[in-house]
């Protein structure tokens, strides 16, 4: 076996040329396996190369690499290519298990999961683990695999992300302030904090995100309500945030500073004018007009977020005006759909197009329905105009397409419309075709031909 890392030179391969075409003394193949092999400069790759091109009968080399893209397309055309991936968590764990019930050791699922996370794919580094978990003494549990790794506690991650939710600037730089003061590295506390905040995308995004996350499980259920709470776009934007401070931290000394200015920009969005920054604001704001009150501007660090603002005399808390707004619009959400009387008040709906756009990502059946169609708005009442009869099924039998084309009227005015369909005035419906039938036995009474029913 050869390291390419430290025997990467021309030398090293002519030596390994010339002891190739000897002959094995007991054995039927001379066998190399060469480490490390995009290691290998240059001239090295040219010299092995002519041996690989004609190698003797009684030799093989096996070349190893983690980068193969490093490898030139000469000496891979003359391999054969055997890729090997991760093993898998619960693979890893099932085998630890076998090798625990074997040395008479109790090993938790739980621990050998956390193991195979751990190792990351490896089996020899999850069998290292797992020694020296074994070395503890005792069950091997997940609080063990944790201490035996090194494992920080999240509890001081959590409240930070806690606080960094709230708006709370004050909050966030004393428990940065109380960390420092522990001796924490301030760039090995923002690191944990982008790990952090990765496996909150992680659970926002991901099914079954256990698989992918490393961490105990009782800190994951502690992450599961936080993540809920939070948008994507909020989560996005503090990763970026955090990770362009620990690129920063890296060219500054004081490092200190860099984290605590991230914070109150992550506390503060509107003081930052970057797309991230601008997408969380109007995600927020989208909300708040859902929900039928507009959202407060955050609070700077001049006091606590969590002071009670003062409320004005005769205006209701937030809470309440909330469930005022709410009560207020139940009965506006109610669709009409009923012929109307006088039209001649309702205007043409400018941004028709745009809501249009919106329910093509939320419900195309119901946008193919309201092709070519136009609204028009009267009071709180939208009218539409639509080409194709599906649409007033679709309005009447399913309260998905009312709710959808409800959410798009919401989500580009801001209000919330009653629905109804538009009829020009001297307009009547049209009355439907005379059946042929009733047609034949009116004009044989007529002629006085006898017609006898059944």
């Amino acid at each position: 076996e050869i390291d390419a890392a430290s025997n990467n030179g021309v030398d090293n391969i002519r030596q390994l040329r010339e002891d190739a075409y000897f002959a094995p003394g007991q054995a039927k193949y001379r066998v190399y396996i060469i480490d490390e092999t995009h290691m290998l400069s240059t001239g090295a790759f040219n010299a092995l190369l002519k041996i690989m091109e004609e190698p003797p009968p009684h030799v093989l080399f096996i070349l190893a690499t983690t980068e193969v893209h490093k490898v030139p397309a000469t000496i891979l055309s003359r391999c054969q290519r055997f890729d090997f991936r991760r093993i898998g968590s619960e693979d890893i764990a099932g085998y630890l298990e076998k090798i625990a019930q074997k040395e008479g050791v109790v090993l938790e699922h739980s621990a050998g999961l956390l193991i195979g996370k751990l190792a990351d794919g490896g089996m020899r580094d999850a069998v290292s683990l797992l020694d020296l978990c074994i070395s503890h003494g005792g069950a091997v549990t997940a609080e063990v695999v944790a201490q035996a790794a090194g494992l920080a506690g999240s509890g001081h991650l959590l409240a930070l992300a806690k606080a960094f939710s709230e708006k709370n600037t004050a909050s966030s730089l004393e428990q940065i302030g109380t960390l420092h003061d522990k001796s924490m590295d301030m760039e090995r506390l923002c690191g944990d904090l982008v790990a952090f905040y990765r496996d909150l995308m992680l659970l926002k995004t991901v099914e079954k995100p256990e698989r992918l996350i490393v961490a105990l499980p009782e800190e994951m259920e502690e992450m599961k309500p936080l993540a809920k709470r939070l948008s994507l776009s909020q989560i996005l934007y503090t990763l970026s945030v955090l990770q362009e401070a620990q690129n920063r931290m890296s060219r500054t000394a004081n490092r200190r500073t860099e984290l605590e200015m991230s914070v109150v920009r992550i506390c503060n969005p509107a003081m930052d004018s970057s797309a991230d920054s601008i997408l969380a604001r109007l995600e927020d704001l989208e909300a708040a007009v859902r929900r039928g009150v507009l959202a407060d501007p955050p609070a700077l660090s001049e006091g606590r977020a969590d002071e009670e603002a003062p409320v004005a005399k005769g205006r209701p808390k937030p809470e309440k005006q909330e469930a005022v707004l709410a009560a207020q619009a139940e009965p506006a959400a109610k669709t009409v759909v009923s012929a109307l009387g006088d039209l001649s008040e309702a205007q043409p709906f400018g941004a028709w197009q745009e809501v249009l756009g919106r329910l093509l990502k939320t419900n195309p059946p119901l946008f193919a329905a309201l092709k070519n169609s136009d609204a028009y708005e009267k009071g709180d009442l939208m009218l539409i105009d639509a080409k194709n009869d599906l649409f007033f099924k679709l309005i009447r039998e399913n309260e998905f397409a009312k709710d959808s084309l409800r959410d798009a009227l919401l989500a580009q005015t801001g209000r919330r419309y009653r629905l109804g369909p538009y009829r020009p005035q001297g307009q009547s419906p049209a009355k439907p075709e005379a059946d042929p039938l009733e047609t034949l036995l009116r004009s044989a009474k007529t002629a006085g031909i006898p017609v006898e029913e059944k």
